[in-house]
Order: C-alpha cells, then sequence, then structure tokens
C-alpha cells in the first residue's frame, strides 16, 4: 500500500495525513473484497524497515493502527471477517498488540474474508524464521535433513495456512516488491499500478481483478497443455 507520504505531500499536508487517507482506502479495499467474494486479502501496512522511519511517524502509525482496530471491530464482526497477522508482532507497541490479539481471538471462529496484516513484517525475514524453525525441528527428530523440500519448509511459513498467493498489487507506480511475500509470490501474478495507495479505492481494484482475469496462468505448462487438460 505505497503512495501514503507522497499523497500528502502533493497536497502540502504532513505524512500522517497520507497514512489517515490511506486508511480509508483499507476499509473500501477490505469492504468491496468481503462483497465479492475474495478469500483471502493481505495488506503490507507496516515492514520491518519501516521502524527507522522518523520516531513521530512511527508513532502516528501506530495510533492510527490502533484506531482501525477499534473502530472497525464490529464490522469485522458483524461480517465474519478472520482477522490474522503476520510478523514480528510481538515487537509491536501495546497500543497496537493488545487490540490486535484481542480482535484475532474473536475472530478466530469466523469463516468469511481472512484479512492479514503483514506488520513488522519482512520477506527475507520470514524465509529465515522458517529455516530457523525447521533446522529445530531437525534437531529435535521430526525432521531429516532430506525430507526438506520446498513443501515442507514453506509449511514453517507464518502464511502456510492461508491460500496460495493469487495477485500482489503495488500501487504509487514503484515497481518493485520491497521484501514482500518473496516465497508466496513465486506463481503469482505482479501488477504495478500508477495510483497512489490513499486514492486506491474499489473501482481500481476492480480493473485490476479483471485485469487478473484475462491473464493466462501456466504454472510452468504450455498453453497447448492448459488447453489439453481443460477438455478433460
Amino acid at each position: 500500500m505505497d503512495g501514503n507520504g507522497r499523497w500528502a505531500q502533493q497536497r502540502g499536508l504532513p505524512r500522517l495525513e497520507g497514512h489517515r487517507a490511506g486508511a480509508d482506502s483499507v476499509r473500501d479495499i477490505t469492504r468491496f473484497s468481503r462483497e465479492h467474494g475474495l478469500e483471502a486479502l493481505t495488506l503490507y501496512a507496516f515492514s520491518a524497515q519501516n521502524w527507522a522511519r522518523p520516531a513521530d511517524e512511527v508513532r502516528g502509525l501506530m495510533e492510527l493502527l490502533r484506531d482501525f482496530l477499534v473502530d472497525e471491530r464490529a464490522e469485522i464482526m458483524d461480517n465474519g471477517i478472520r482477522l490474522e497477522a503476520i510478523g514480528e508482532i510481538a515487537q509491536l507497541p501495546g497500543l497496537v498488540r493488545e487490540p490486535l490479539d484481542e480482535l484475532r481471538a474473536a475472530s478466530a471462529e469466523n469463516h468469511g474474508l481472512v484479512l492479514t496484516l503483514a506488520l513488522s513484517y519482512g520477506g527475507r525475514e520470514s524465509i529465515a524464521r522458517a529455516a530457523c524453525a525447521a533446522v529445530r525441528a531437525a534437531l529435535a527428530g521430526g525432521l531429516r535433513p532430506e525430507e526438506l523440500d520446498a513443501d515442507r519448509l514453506g509449511a514453517f511459513l507464518p502464511t502456510a495456512k492461508l491460500p496460495p498467493l493469487d495477485l500482489l498489487i503495488r500501487t504509487s507506480g514503484e515497481q518493485r516488491v520491497s521484501n514482500f511475500m518473496l516465497w508466496e509470490i513465486a506463481y503469482a501474478e505482479l501488477m504495478f499500478v500508477d495510483v497512489l495507495w490513499p486514492d486506491f479505492r474499489r473501482g481500481d481494484f476492480a480493473k485490476c481483478l479483471d485485469n487478473f482475469d484475462a491473464r493466462e496462468r501456466r504454472f510452468g505448462l504450455t498453453s497447448a497443455q492448459l488447453a489439453d487438460s481443460s477438455d478433460v
């Protein structure tokens, strides 16, 4: 969800106002996803590297995140959304971690859209933690090194219980993934849109989904093989 700061700067506003406007986009995209039956939506809200930003901005982001969790609790529960989080959650301040933990627990039995917030998250860091978990399993005797293939390692990732990643969208015109879900994007479709995140709303998202539906996903096969399999 990139472009909040630039959105604010273009309007002569403090960067935090861009993040505040970006929260409105989060609400709109989440509602659209639920209304259209998407199975899962993961939002890259705060990266492991974002802690290096100015302290005032980080503090403001944490307060906005707390407000989102408090303000959206009723809508999440009323609409059967299950809230999850990935990343170094223990690093979050109590003002965020407490309402986050409470809402995750309260929504755990919901069966609608799975809304995952990536907080203090990094793709490389996530893979490194999975490797550490695999080593611990091997040392404990529950895993032989020769058994560690891609599927087994993937099972140690925090996204293991989510459906396979189909589509990654990066807003604001930047064309990089910035350490997001590096393992999971192996066969995902990537889209880079010029719209800044605070301006990215359901109409923009619908265009991305239409683009996704028009793509041929081969997963290493040829178009002819896909055609043959569809005839079976």
